[in-house]
C-alpha cells in the first residue's frame, strides 16, 4: 500500500521507451518486466518505477519526456480540488490503474507536474533518494506542500544572490530530509518541476554512461556531508540526478 502524504511512486513518461530502459539499465542498475499494467524498472525482485510512453495528449501541449512523482493519498479527490482552488490544473481523467488505484495527474499552481495516488498503489522503496522542488515561488510553493500533506521544514541553506535559500523539508515531524524547495525565479532556463535523485554506488562510472548514451551531465558537486551528485538529462530529454555516498567519493 501507497505510504501516506509522501512520494511512493515514479514513472517515467518518454518518447522512446526501449532506448529509455537500456539507458537507465545502463546508468542506475535497474532490470526492466513487462507486467499487463505496463513496463516497470526493478532492483532485485522489487518494482520500483514504471516506463510508459508520453501520452500523445502531453506531447501536443508541449511536454518532455519526464519523470512524473507520484503522492499517496487517502482523499484523491478532495486534495486534488483543493489544489484546483488555489490555481492548479488537473492534466487529463481520473484513471483507475492495475490493481484498482485511483490516479490524478495535476499541475500546481506554479507549474510542477504531480500525480496523486490512492493507498492501494504499487510502493517503491529506496530508489529515490532525494526530491527538489524547482519553483518560481519558493514561499507560496512551500506554504501549499506542507499544508496539503503535512512536510514539515527542517533547514534553510543560502545559496547565494542568484538561487536565494534552499529549503529542506521532511515528510514528517519525526523524520529526516528528504528533499527540498528551490526558487527558481532568476533562471529562466529552468522550468518549474520535482527533480529525483538515484542512488548509484560510482558516480564517476556513471555519469560516463550517461555521455556515452547521448545525455547530458551538469558539472557534479560535492555536498557538504559528502556526498557527490550530479544532474542529467536522458537522451529523450527527462531530468534526473544521480547521488552517490560519500564513502565512494
Amino acid at each position: 500500500m501507497a505510504t501516506m502524504n509522501r512520494f511512493c511512486w515514479y514513472e517515467l513518461r518518454t518518447t522512446d521507451t526501449g532506448a529509455a530502459q537500456a539507458f537507465y539499465a545502463d546508468v542506475v542498475g535497474f532490470q526492466i518486466r513487462d507486467t499487463p499494467g505496463g513496463s516497470l524498472f526493478f532492483r532485485g525482485d522489487r518494482p520500483v518505477a514504471g516506463c510508459s510512453p508520453l501520452p500523445e495528449r502531453a506531447a501536443a501541449r508541449g511536454a518532455p519526456a519526464h519523470w512524473l512523482g507520484h503522492i499517496g493519498v487517502r482523499d484523491v479527490e478532495g486534495l486534488s480540488r483543493r489544489i484546483l482552488a488555489q490555481g492548479g490544473e488537473q492534466l487529463g481523467p481520473t484513471r483507475t490503474l492495475e490493481g484498482g488505484a485511483t490516479r490524478m495527474i495535476l499541475r500546481d499552481p506554479f507549474g510542477s507536474v504531480l500525480a496523486l495516488v490512492s493507498p492501494n498503489h504499487e510502493v517503491s522503496t529506496g530508489v529515490v533518494v532525494w526530491h527538489d522542488l524547482n519553483t518560481r515561488d519558493q514561499a507560496h510553493a512551500w506554504a501549499l506542500y506542507s499544508d496539503l500533506f503535512g512536510w514539515k521544514a527542517t533547514e534553510t541553506v543560502d545559496l547565494g544572490p542568484e538561487l536565494g535559500t534552499y529549503a529542506k523539508f521532511a515528510w514528517d515531524e519525526t523524520g529526516a530530509s528528504v528533499g527540498g524547495i528551490v526558487g527558481s525565479a532568476r533562471l529562466p532556463h529552468v522550468h518549474p518541476h520535482w527533480l529525483f535523485y538515484f542512488h548509484v554506488e560510482d558516480l564517476d562510472e556513471a555519469l560516463a554512461k550517461v555521455r556515452s548514451r547521448g545525455g547530458k551531465v551538469l558539472a557534479p558537486r560535492q555536498l557538504p556531508s559528502g556526498d557527490r551528485v550530479a544532474v542529467c538529462d536522458d537522451p529523450q530529454g527527462a531530468a534526473f540526478a544521480l547521488h552517490a555516498s560519500a564513502m565512494r567519493a
